[in-house]
C-alpha cells in the first residue's frame, strides 16, 4: 500500500481570469435583474414610495458590506477633493431616485434597462465638453446611434408617450457624470477612497430625497421586497466588482450588455411586460454602439461607476 504522501492528489481545475470574470458577471446580472423585478411590485404594483425604498435598498446593501468598509480602514478616507466626492455621490443617488422612480410610475422593466444603456454616450459627450478629450467622428456615429436607438425605443412621436419615460434616459445622464468624476478622482485618489466614499454616504445622499414626502417603513409583503432588493443589490455590486478585479473591462463588456436580454427575459416571465416591435431596433443599436466604443477604448481608461 502506497504512503499518504505518494497518493496523488484530486485533481483542481483552476478556470481563466476571463472565465470568472464572465462568470462573475454573469451573477452580478441575474442579482441586478432580481432587483429589477421586485422594485416595480414593491412601487408600482404595492404603491411603496420609490423613494423610500430606493432609501431602504442602499441601508441595507451597506449594513451587509460593514465587513468590508471595516477592512478597508479609515485612512482610505484621507482626500484632498472632498467637493468632487460629495458631487459625486449626490449625483450617483439622484440617478438611483430616477431609475427608481421610473418603475413607480409603470415604465415597463425592458424600456428602462434599455435606456440606462445610453450611460456611455453621455460620458463621450461629457469627456468632451468638460474633460477636454478629442472625439473622433468613429466614436461621435457610434455616439449617435445609440441616441437613435434610444429614441425608437423612446417613440417620442407616439400618443402613449409620457414623460416618465425619460426618467431612465434622466438616470443614464446623472451616471455618466458620476463615471467622468470618477474618472477625474482616479488621477488623484486611491481605489479605495473611492468606494469607501462612495459605500459610506450614498445613505446619507439619498435621505436628502425623502423631505417631501418623508421616510416610508415597509411592512408585510413590501417588507420582504426591500429586504430582497438591498441583498442582492449588495451581492449584485460585490460581484462586479470581483469581476472587473480580475478581468479586463473591455473583455467584459459582452457580458455586462446580457442584463438586457435578462431583464427581458424577467420582465417576460414574471411581470407579464413584453417588449413591443420598437423595443428590438433599438435595443440593437444601443448595444452594437456600446460595443463598439468600448472596443474603441480598449486599452484606455476605462471608467466604471459603481
Amino acid at each position: 500500500m502506497k504512503p499518504l504522501s505518494q497518493i496523488a492528489s484530486p485533481t483542481r481545475t483552476t478556470f481563466s481570469p476571463n472565465v470568472q470574470g464572465a462568470a462573475l458577471m454573469l451573477g452580478a446580472g441575474i442579482a441586478f435583474a432580481g432587483v429589477n423585478v421586485a422594485m416595480p411590485i414593491a412601487t408600482y404594483q404595492l404603491g411603496f414610495p420609490s423613494t423610500s425604498a430606493v432609501f431602504w435598498q442602499y441601508l441595507i446593501a451597506f449594513v451587509l458590506c460593514i465587513p468590508l468598509v471595516w477592512n478597508m480602514g479609515t485612512k482610505a478616507l484621507r482626500t484632498s477633493h472632498p467637493v468632487a466626492h460629495l458631487a459625486r455621490i449626490v449625483l450617483a443617488a439622484a440617478g438611483a431616485q430616477a431609475f427608481g422612480l421610473a418603475f413607480a410610475y409603470g415604465v415597463p422593466l425592458w424600456q428602462v434597462i434599455a435606456l440606462v444603456m445610453t450611460s456611455p454616450f453621455f460620458i463621450i459627450l461629457g469627456a468632451w465638453l468638460f474633460l477636454g478629450e478629442s472625439v473622433k467622428l468613429p466614436r461621435i456615429l457610434a455616439t449617435l446611434a445609440g441616441f437613435a436607438g434610444a429614441m425608437i425605443i423612446l417613440q417620442p412621436w407616439s400618443s402613449a408617450f409620457t414623460w416618465a419615460a425619460l426618467l431612465p434616459i434622466v438616470a443614464a445622464g446623472l451616471w455618466g457624470a458620476v463615471s467622468l468624476i470618477t474618472k477625474y478622482l482616479t488621477n488623484f485618489e486611491k481605489p479605495e477612497s473611492i468606494t469607501l466614499y462612495m459605500m459610506l454616504l450614498m445613505t446619507p445622499a439619498n435621505a436628502l430625497f425623502l423631505f417631501p414626502a418623508g421616510l416610508a417603513v415597509p411592512g408585510g409583503e413590501v417588507l420582504w421586497l426591500v429586504l430582497v432588493i438591498g441583498a442582492l443589490t449588495a451581492v449584485a455590486q460585490y460581484l462586479l466588482t470581483r469581476a472587473y478585479a480580475v478581468a479586463d473591462a473591455t473583455y467584459l463588456q459582452p457580458f455586462d450588455d446580457l442584463k438586457l436580454p435578462l431583464n427581458v427575459i424577467a420582465s417576460w416571465v414574471i411581470l407579464a411586460q413584453a417588449p413591443d416591435f420598437y423595443f428590438w431596433p433599438g435595443a440593437l443599436l444601443i448595444v452594437g454602439a456600446s460595443i463598439f466604443i468600448m472596443r474603441q477604448d480598449s486599452g484606455r481608461s476605462v471608467p466604471v461607476a459603481a
